[in-house]
């Protein structure tokens, strides 16, 4: 099988530690951020008159297999003027569909202000990772939407994107950024995109339904390398309270992750001063303070490197 090749396992081992050493930095391109200028072109050109819900799904077919053709033929030609080139610029184009150290940095830039008292650098800080409101948050709702956005990216940046890239390479890893993508920017169920984000929500459910839960189960087992876990308390939160999350994908990290920790996540969000009511995962067992960004952090690694252990254990057993 192409997944448990040697090329395979060390395109995806080096990807990693090129994300863990370099990030995303600001002075190299990223394909996100080309996909954003796509998607908002086309948006603009289309997200009008009739068949809003069609043209929606129209794009949410077109780009992510558009940027797999472009890329599939983009590497065939470079391996075949080069191998080590090839291998190259694809270490380079899986390691920025993932975002282990980006995330893990976001989270720690809110930590430090809070450990510090400085209330104020924290809401603006989180306020670049979230889309709702943070200008009078509480320490409290600070610390609930770090750890959120830590548990629910350790599938949509890390475990998604690398479960593609060990299937089908760079070029599928970019295909799942893509619908990431376009998920995060029209996938809304607002007036504006209630219809033409309708595909792209959906199609994203799709990809990220078995990395999810594989997540969930990495999150755990992972637990018992982290002192202070709550592992019998997360499977009941996550059996109980997984299915309430708006997404079907979602509530599994968020939900195993608040039950780790001993904490309720979920509540009152406000959007552009619009209150939207979450349904609460977990229980309230400890109050929210910044040291659970932290234990959060650790869950979240303690997922990534289970997942490749396990595709390394699953790599051994192929090669036997």
């Amino acid at each position: 099988m192409q997944s448990f090749d040697e090329q395979t396992v060390l395109l995806i081992m080096m990807s990693v530690m090129l994300d863990l050493l370099i990030g995303d930095p600001k002075w190299l391109p990223h394909p996100v951020i080309f996909f954003g200028k796509v998607i908002s072109n086309i948006e603009r050109a289309w997200n009008k008159g009739d068949r809003k819900k069609l043209k929606g799904i129209m794009l949410a077919a077109y780009l992510p297999f558009s940027v797999f053709i472009i890329s599939l033929f983009l590497l065939k030609l470079l391996y075949a003027i080069s191998h080590l080139l090839g291998m190259a610029i694809e270490i380079y184009l899986i390691s920025m569909t993932i975002a282990i150290k980006g995330l893990r940095d976001a989270a720690m830039e809110v930590y430090h202000p809070l450990k510090s008292g400085d209330l104020a650098e924290a809401r603006k800080k989180l306020g670049y990772i979230v889309g709702r409101d943070t200008d009078k948050l509480p320490s409290s709702e600070v610390v609930r939407g770090t750890v959120e956005t830590v548990a629910e990216n350790t599938v949509d940046a890390i475990i998604s994107p690398l479960f593609f890239a060990i299937i089908g390479g760079a070029p599928l890893a970019l295909a799942y950024r893509a619908v990431n993508t376009l998920d995060s920017m029209v996938g809304y169920k607002n007036e504006r995109f209630i219809d033409f984000g309708f595909g792209s929500a959906r199609l994203d459910d799709l990809l990220n339904l078995i990395p999810a839960r594989i997540c969930a189960g990495c999150m755990w087992t992972g637990s018992f390398f982290i002192k202070k876990m709550r592992r019998i308390h997360a499977l009941s939160v996550t059996k109980r309270d997984a299915a309430k999350h708006p997404s079907p994908n979602g509530g599994w990290p968020e939900a195993m992750t608040a039950g780790l920790l001993g904490i309720q996540l979920g509540g009152v969000n406000i959007y552009g001063g619009i209150v939207s009511e979450r349904a609460r995962l977990g229980d309230p067992l400890e109050p929210l303070t910044f040291i659970h960004i932290k234990r959060a952090i650790l869950i979240l690694n303690s997922a990534w490197i289970l997942f490749l252990t396990g595709y390394l254990i699953l790599f051994g057993l192929g090669r036997q």
